[in-house]
C-alpha cells in the first residue's frame, strides 16, 4: 500500500506519440522523471531530436526520438519497424499525436477534415493494432501493459470554435477506447483515455495568442492545467494503482464538463 509501490513505473518502456511538446511532453517528462525509458515521435525531426536530448539531460534518463508522420499507414509502419528493431516489448503506449483544423462551416475543406480524422482517429487504431505484439510481450495478469488515448473535452461538450472534425474525432477516440478495451483486456492490455481541458499547448495557444488568462478565469479551478496534473494522471493509469481501471475516459479539465452551469441546467 505504500506510494512507492502503488505508483511505481520504474524500468518500464513507453512510447509517446507527439511526445515533444504540449500534453505529450508533459507525460514524457513525468515518465522520464520516474525511471521510464521513453520513445517519442513527431514529424519535424530537428525539433524532435533537440527535445529528446533536452529531456534526456534534464531527467538523466533515455528519451529516444523517432521522426515520422503518423497520419499515413506508411508512416505508422516505419515507426513500428524502428520500435521493433530496438525493443522486444513495450509497457505503455500513449496515443497523443493529434491535429485540429478550423474553418467556417460553409467553406470547411475536405483537406482539413481528412487531416484531423486520419491523425486523431485512424492512426490511434492502426498504431495500437501494429504495436499489440510488443505490448503483449511484457504484459502479465499482475502487471498488464497499458494504452492511453488522448481525447478531449471537445469530444464530450460542444466546442465553441468552428473545428468540426476535431470534436467528432475526439468523441470517436473515446468510443474507440471502450471498443479496444473490451477486445484487449483478456490479453492483459488495458486501454483507457484522458480527455484534457485547457492545457498550455501549441494547439490551444495558437487560438488564444498564448495568453491563457481569460481561459483560466472561466475555469472552475481558476487556472489551466499543469504538467503535474497530466503526468500524475498518466502515471496513475500506468501504475499498480490504475490496474483495475479499464475502458474509462477520465477528464482532466478543472471541472468544466461536470460543474459548468450549462451542464447542470
Amino acid at each position: 500500500m505504500k506510494i512507492e509501490n502503488l505508483f511505481n513505473i520504474e524500468n518500464k518502456i513507453a512510447v509517446v506519440t507527439g511526445g515533444s511538446r504540449g500534453i505529450g511532453e508533459m507525460i514524457t517528462a513525468g515518465f522520464l522523471a520516474n525511471g521510464v525509458k521513453v520513445y517519442i515521435s513527431a514529424r519535424k525531426a530537428p525539433a524532435l531530436i533537440d527535445k529528446a536530448k533536452e529531456l534526456s539531460d534534464k531527467y538523466q534518463n533515455e528519451c529516444i526520438p523517432i521522426p515520422c508522420d503518423l497520419s499515413s499507414m506508411e508512416g505508422i509502419k516505419d515507426f513500428v519497424e524502428v520500435l521493433k528493431e530496438n525493443e522486444d516489448g513495450i509497457d505503455f503506449l500513449i496515443n497523443n499525436a493529434g491535429a485540429a483544423w478550423g474553418e467556417p462551416l460553409e467553406s470547411f475543406s475536405e483537406q482539413g477534415w481528412d487531416k484531423v480524422m486520419d491523425l486523431n482517429v485512424k492512426s490511434i487504431f492502426f498504431i495500437t493494432q501494429q504495436l499489440r505484439e510488443l505490448l503483449s510481450e511484457r504484459a502479465t495478469e499482475d502487471d498488464p501493459s497499458r494504452v492511453i488515448n488522448i481525447g478531449s473535452i471537445d469530444g464530450l461538450n460542444v466546442p465553441s470554435m468552428e473545428t468540426y472534425p476535431y470534436g467528432a474525432s475526439k468523441a470517436a477516440v473515446h468510443h474507440l477506447t471502450r471498443v479496444l478495451a473490451a477486445r484487449l483486456v483478456s490479453e492483459n492490455i488495458l486501454v483507457n483515455a484522458i480527455a484534457p481541458g485547457p492545457y498550455p499547448s501549441n494547439m490551444l495557444g495558437a487560438a488564444v495568442n498564448h495568453d491563457y488568462s481569460e481561459i483560466a478565469k472561466r475555469n472552475p479551478r481558476n487556472r489551466v492545467g499543469t504538467p503535474e496534473d497530466m503526468a500524475g494522471l498518466a502515471i496513475f493509469l500506468c501504475s499498480r494503482a490504475g490496474a483495475y481501471t479499464v475502458g474509462e475516459t477520465i477528464t482532466s479539465d478543472g471541472g468544466i464538463v461536470k460543474t459548468s452551469s450549462h451542464n447542470l441546467s
